[in-house]
């Protein structure tokens, strides 16, 4: 992806998450520069938790088609995790566009709450896993909506209308994508690890290859390591 189309996919996102009246913390409008500083000494925990800007195409080159916008507010660690103290959750805004995939993956270790939060519809195509991780179709599909157990056929499509949600355990497949329009979503999870614990049916990346066709308006999750090391 160009940074130019990084960086215009923050601008309209940021909108539309603010037309909701959801406001992002202070730190997601810290400039490259800002953000170097404050890593530096008084916010290391954005680096290391990899908080901020997310947009991803899956290296696949085509984001209106197959890609997300994400950003993630807060999240533990796995240090965290091994002590069971702390910080033991995490917390996404995403943006779905509207027939834009999210593609079929699943985790090892997250649970995570995937909420509709205004616009669209959210549709989630399910499957579960069979005993080795893999997909089985021939399965039915146990999930929590709202506290409310419902199952369905492996591969059958689950609709969310704003306000509602989903319980994905870490056996779930998932791909989701907006209908009616571009969906806001919400996800709370435990602790989220996007370098190790995205397991894709296809072989796929998780984050988009950048063409610096002009300087960062803010920096993405993906850039931490190269450019505040």
């Amino acid at each position: 992806m160009k940074r130019s189309t990084v960086n215009e996919i923050i601008r309209d996102s940021d909108a539309f998450i603010r037309s909701f009246g959801y406001v992002m913390p202070p730190f997601s409008y810290w400039s490259p520069e800002e953000l170097r500083r404050h890593t530096a000494s008084d916010a290391p925990m954005i680096r290391d938790h990899m908080l901020g800007w997310d947009i991803t195409d899956y290296g696949l080159g085509k984001f209106d088609e197959m890609g997300l916008f994400l950003f993630t507010v807060r999240n533990g660690s796995q240090a965290n995790v091994k002590r069971g103290l702390g910080m033991l959750y995490a917390e996404k805004i995403m943006i779905s566009g509207e027939d834009q995939i999210s593609p079929m993956h699943r985790h090892n270790f997250k649970t995570e709450d995937i909420i509709n939060r205004g616009g669209g519809t959210l549709t989630l195509q399910l499957f579960s896993a069979d005993p080795n991780g893999d997909i089985d179709e021939s399965a039915k599909v146990s999930v929590l909506t709202d506290g409310r157990r419902r199952t369905m056929g492996g591969g059958d499509m689950l609709r969310l209308n704003p306000g509602e949600s989903v319980t994905l355990e870490p056996d779930m497949w998932h791909a989701f994508w907006g209908e009616g329009g571009r969906v806001l979503i919400g996800e709370v999870s435990n602790v989220n690890d996007d370098r190790t614990d995205n397991i894709f049916r296809e072989p796929i990346g998780r984050f988009a290859e950048i063409e610096e066709d002009e300087a960062p308006l803010h920096l993405l999750v993906s850039d931490y390591e190269k450019w505040l090391g």
